[in-house]
This record gives C-alpha cells, structure tokens and sequence, in this order.
C-alpha cells in the first residue's frame, strides 16, 4: 500500500509538471503560443522571399551584347602655338611652334547611316576628329553640330556598311534602383561594360548647364565621356558626361545627360542647324522647409515663381508671382532640376499643361513655350538681352549677354557708351546666356555693387562697378 502511495505521488507530480509547461510554453501567451505578445515584427510570408543576382534573376548579357558594338572610341587633335620665352629674349618673336594635343572618350552610333552622339567636351577644338568602332575600322567624322550648355555633339561617319545603332529609351521612365549599364571605349581596344543602378534622378550639380543628371554608381571614368547608359532591355538612357571627384578618377558616382534631353538636342541640331530651346519665362527657386517658413506657406515641394517675365508664354497665361508649380504635364515639379529637366525636352511653341497651387487651391493652366533668344532681363535699370551670331563674329565671342538700353539716372550720361556692350562676367562669374544671368541676378539685392567686365564697341575690355 505504501509503495502505491508512493507511485501515485510521483505519477500526479509528473502530470503537474506536464501541465504547468505546456501552459508556459503553448498557451495563450506562452513562449510558443501564435497570440504571444512580443516587440519583433515579423514580414509577411510574401517579403521573405530571397534576392539573388543568379542567371534566372538579373542577365545583363543581351543587353551588353546590342550595345558594345554601337559605342565607340572618339580621338580629338587639336594644335596649339606654343612659345619658347628665352628663345623669343634672345632671338625675337619667332610666332611659336604648332603642337599636337590629344583627347579621347567615346561615343554611341544612333544610326545605321553613321550618326554619333558624344560630349561637347570630347571633341571642343578638334581640328581632326577620329572614329575607331569595335571591330577596329576607323574613319574620319565630320562635326555636324554642338550643344556647349548641355555638353552634346553630333558626329557624321561615312562608313561602307550598314553600322549598328543604339536605339532611345524614354528617359522619362527610369526608376530610382534601376539596373543600368555603362558602356564605353576609353583605350580604342574594346567597349567596355560596368553595371550599377540609378542612384538618383533629377541631380542638380549647379553646373551652368544641365541641372537634370541621372545619377548611377556604375564605374564611369574620364575617357567614358560621351559613352551610353542603357537599361537591361538594352535601351539608351542617358550619354555618361561627368563623374565628381578631387581625383579625376571614379569615387563612386557619375552621370549621364538623359536621353530624352539628348535626343531633343539632336533632332535640333539635324532640322534647324541649332538648338531649339522653349523656356516657360518664370523666374523662382525650389521650395524646401527654410525656404517655406520664409515664405511662409506650408507647401514645402515645388518651384515657387518669385517673377513672370513680360510677353512670355507664362505671362500671356495668367501665371504670376506666389504660385507653386507642381506639376507639368505628367511630370511631377518637385526641385527646380525637375522643371528646367523636363522644360529641356521642349522647343518654342510646344503647349504644356502647368498644375500650380494658387492661394491653396490647385489649378491647371495650358501654357505656350516661348523663344529663349527673345527675353531679356533687368538689373539696376541696366536690360540685357542675348547676343545675336553677328554679335558673336563681331567681338570674336562665343558667349555673354548684351547691353539693349540704360534706365538708370545715375548711368544715363553714360547711356550712349555702354548700349550695345557685351558683358562678359559679373562679379567674376562667366555671363553664359541671358538664362544664366537672369538667374545669378536674381539672388543679387538691387543696393548691392556689382563688378561688370564687357567688351564696348570698339573692341576694348573693360571693367565698371555698380
């Protein structure tokens, strides 16, 4: 009986145990219960699938093959006089020797009768201009036209065979974290090929030009210039055009014109002999936190219009100071890169459809794109308006902005003096186009002195304050 008793003790000790774990471990609550309260999210089933690069994933290789054999190497020569100073001490001015310069890049074929487009950097002064395709057949190109502002050339092959081409992808359609491939030629051996993805869209670098980069971290260096950004579907995306960094070398990012730019370019340059360029004639900055407690409104993405233009699209539109853009067609405007990006795209006469926020409410307003060449601009009663192709043979010039009339009394006895002038920098800083300096202008308070260096009329440089 007692060793009974002492089985039964043992067996309900045994069941007791039993019970009190699974109520720690399986019950509601316990460690392994499904209704456990606890600090750790777990994804759902649908975010843990695993990411891989392998071949059934990600293959770069079609698109690799349509595009090396449509980048190719650009050689520029140039030559320029050089002096020896003691041999002009000793034995007079001799006019100096011509020496040979070389620079190279790369450039991408878009059709099959021997167009090429590549930087305006890669072939600026070149008396000769070289072409080596991939299968290492060369020909001598000739300079069908330039864009210096958005850093595009235009190249014309006369190969004996059909050459293939990089067709245009719609730049318009690249995804940040896109996959892309940078191609280019830079030792005239082979097209290289390095991968990456878009970083950012719309990059502003400050640059006096294009202010719309697409950013990537796919290794671009310097004699890739002029070099294709493609998708994986092997689509042309942007033409690589610049890297940053103290070294010259690639640090971790470049950037590329965007097709949809460069294309527009091209087409210009093929029908008009010259760039066609559509401005929208407002004058503002992009909205951010600091810049909207200024304001003070709340709205803290877009391009706020600090001034319209006279006689411009956006001024016959009913555009005016204190509207936010937001929208331009289907293009959301959220930094000013984003405007003059896609405003880029356009020609004079184009119709877009503005989306603004106005005292609140949102409205869209169709606008007629004006010619850049016809506005000019104000500072200190002094207007400015853009040199003309005389003007440029004229001063042996190939920039600055000229003066059209005097309103300031203070200058007025000099009225007859300075009209007509080409101002050739303000405060030190390279007076490109009338765009240009309308928008440095614009961030100069009216009491502040001003340095101007012009050319007058008779062909002399000098410099005034005011």
């Amino acid at each position: 009986m007692k060793r009974f008793s002492n089985l039964f003790l043992v067996s309900l000790l045994s069941g007791a145990t039993t019970l009190g774990a699974y109520k720690l471990l399986f019950d509601n609550g316990g460690y392994f219960s499904n209704n456990k309260k606890t600090l750790t999210t777990l994804s759902p089933d649908a975010y843990t699938k695993r990411v891989g690069l392998s071949s059934d994933v990600l293959d770069f290789t079609e698109a690799a093959d349509k595009t090396i054999h449509t980048v190719v190497h650009v050689k520029n020569v140039s030559y320029q006089k050089v002096s020896d100073p003691m041999l002009e001490f000793f034995y007079g001015y001799r006019g100096g020797q011509s020496q040979e310069q070389v620079g190279t890049g790369s450039g991408v074929i878009i059709s099959e009768d021997g167009y090429i487009v590549t930087n305006n950097h890669v072939v600026k002064d070149a008396s000769e201009i070289e072409i080596t395709l991939n299968n290492k057949k060369s020909y001598k190109a000739k300079l069908i036209g330039t864009d210096s502002k958005m850093d595009i050339a235009l190249l014309k092959i006369d190969a004996d065979e059909k050459l293939p081409y990089t067709t245009f992808g719609n730049s318009d359609d690249v995804k940040v974290g896109e996959w892309v491939l940078a191609v280019g030629n830079p030792y005239n051996l082979t097209s290289t090929v390095t991968a990456g993805i878009v970083s950012a869209k719309a990059r502003n670098l400050g640059t006096d030009g294009i202010q719309s980069f697409i950013q990537t971290d796919a290794a671009v260096n310097p004699g890739n210039s002029g070099g294709a950004l493609v998708n994986t579907r092997g689509d042309l995306i942007g033409i690589n055009t610049m890297i940053t960094s103290m070294t010259g070398s690639y640090v971790g990012y470049s950037f590329a014109v965007p097709s949809n730019i460069a294309r527009k370019i091209i087409e210009d340059i093929m029908e008009f002999g010259n760039v066609q360029r559509g401005i929208l004639g407002v004058e503002g900055g992009e909205l951010n936190a600091t810049a909207s407690k200024e304001l003070g409104i709340k709205q803290t993405e877009g391009f706020y219009i600090k001034n319209v233009r006279k006689n411009t699209g956006a001024d016959k539109s009913g555009l005016k100071k204190g509207d936010i853009i937001i929208k331009i067609d289907n293009q959301s405007i959220a930094t000013f890169a984003d405007l003059s990006g896609y405003i880029n795209t356009k020609r004079p006469n184009d119709k877009v459809a503005v989306t603004i926020i106005r005292e609140g409410d949102s409205k869209t307003i169709p606008v007629t794109l004006s010619k850049n060449e016809l506005f000019n601009t104000e500072f200190k009663g002094i207007e400015l308006e853009s040199i003309s192709a005389a003007d440029k043979k004229k001063f042996r010039v190939d920039y600055g902005v000229k003066i059209k009339s005097i309103n300031n009394e203070n200058l007025s006895q000099y009225a007859e003096e300075l009209k007509g002038n080409i101002i050739l920098s303000i405060d030190n800083v390279k007076t490109k186009d009338i765009e240009s300096v309308s928008k440095l202008l614009n961030g100069k308070d009216e009491q502040q002195s001003v340095r101007l260096e012009m050319i007058n009329k008779n062909g002399e440089v000098i410099r005034i304050i005011i």
